[in-house]
């Protein structure tokens, strides 16, 4: 059988491209260090071509008819990490995937090919987001890096940065008010996580990060300036999501907390309300719809549930709420009418968002030989489709087509 050409357009990010306007090299932090300022220099004059002029881009699927279920395989198992894969990102024509074994992989598409590795020896990866030139990882060493494309080598990623900054730490050490009881006889400046910090999210020119030591930080894009440290939680936080002004985190200790700032000019951020997970069980991912209506979660449990917030995001009422596993579920993906869930059973399920937010399985994906510990879904349309990408603690990047539609309504996908 001929296979057909799907494609879809892609859209092209300043992550990787060379051309970067003059109007975000303004933005860049200043610094006294050397690097710093060569960095911002390598900003101020930039290439006048960019390596990478996107155009089109074509993925290849055998032909297959819709029969009695939706019928599909993984279209790529990615290979390369030394550890368990535990975060992901995607950015315009590249996947960005990070381990336990302390590696950062680029992945470019439409063919999948390894273009460049980076990171390795910096500390287990757990977290990974992008926006505009610079890529920010988050380990377990209580750290935050900042990398970015090298001017010189378009496939070498440079540390340009480690949060909180020097110039923030030497700011703040020699003031005693600055220091908070971590644990028994030992203290930390408030800018620092005490523990691994295990997620992060990005909005409106803010980096927010959650950690084991229960805290929630906010950074500023523009000069990596730790604005706040906020007490948020009673045990580990293990994922964050921003929409629409409002921030949730979700909690081992069984909550998500919605966090939104007190005021259009205010820098800091107020409770708004909680959702109340299942008693005594860890909520281990949250996702939030585009519109920031809808908000769903995973526990420890097994359990999908969700909630929807009111108009001026003020509160929230649960309106669904099912056994989605067996065992823990680890990973969450929402894109469109679609959520995604992945879990320590090793499958990832396919749910159809419906009326007043409730959700209806559609099918479940199977292939994983560990737990699914990451997912992202991509927000283009590809051939009455779109592309799931799962990270596992069985190493390895996998890349599925999920169909939105399906001949004969709701029913399960089951794939080898």
């Amino acid at each position: 059988m001929n296979p057909t050409v799907l494609e879809t357009k892609m859209a092209v990010t300043p992550l990787l491209s060379a051309s970067i306007t003059s109007s975000s090299s303004s933005r860049s932090s200043s610094s006294s260090s050397s690097s710093r300022s060569s960095e911002a220099d390598d900003i101020e004059n930039p290439p006048t071509s960019a390596p990478f002029d996107l155009l089109d881009v074509k993925y290849q699927f055998q032909n297959k008819p819709f029969c009695e279920f939706f019928s599909y395989k993984s279209l790529a198992v990615l290979s390369g990490h030394i550890g368990s894969v535990s975060c992901l990102a995607l950015c315009g024509e590249f996947i960005l995937s990070a381990s336990q074994g302390k590696d950062i992989i680029v992945w470019q598409q439409p063919d999948l090919r390894l273009f460049t590795k980076f990171g390795h020896g910096d500390g287990s990866v757990k977290a990974l987001v992008t926006t505009g030139n610079k890529v920010f990882t988050a380990h377990q060493d209580s750290r935050i890096r900042v990398w970015k494309v090298s001017r010189r080598s378009e496939n070498v990623f440079r540390l340009i940065d480690t949060l909180p900054t020097t110039k923030d730490y030497l700011g703040k050490f020699m003031k005693q008010s600055n220091y908070v009881q971590t644990r028994r006889h030992h203290k930390k400046l408030w800018i620092e996580h005490a523990d691994s910090i295990s997620c992060l999210a990005i909005y409106n020119e803010l980096i927010y990060s959650g950690s084991w030591d229960k805290t929630l930080k906010v950074w500023r894009v523009s000069d990596l300036k730790c604005l706040e440290s906020i007490k948020a939680h009673d045990d580990a936080i293990n994922g964050l999501v921003a929409s629409k002004g409002t921030v949730y985190s979700a909690s081992a200790d069984g909550k998500i907390k919605a966090w939104g700032k007190e005021g259009k000019s205010s820098t800091s951020h107020s409770l708004k309300g909680i959702l109340e997970g299942h008693k005594d069980v860890s909520v281990n991912s949250v996702v939030v719809s585009e519109d920031g209506k809808w908000v769903y979660a995973g526990g420890s449990d097994g359990f999908l549930m969700g909630w929807e917030g009111t108009c001026d995001f003020t509160s929230w009422k649960l309106v669904c709420e099912m056994k989605a596993h067996q065992m823990a579920v680890l990973s969450m993906s929402l894109v469109g009418e679609f959520v995604c869930s992945g879990s320590a059973d090793k499958s990832i399920g396919i749910w159809k968002r419906q009326a007043y937010g409730k959700v209806c399985k559609v099918g479940v994906i199977s292939g994983h030989e560990g737990p699914v510990k990451c997912l992202q879904a991509s927000p283009n349309n590809v051939g009455g489709g779109f592309l799931l990408y799962s990270g596992s603690l069985d190493k390895s990047l996998r890349v599925w087509w999920v169909p939105k539609h399906s001949s004969k309504g709701e029913e399960d996908i089951a794939t080898r």
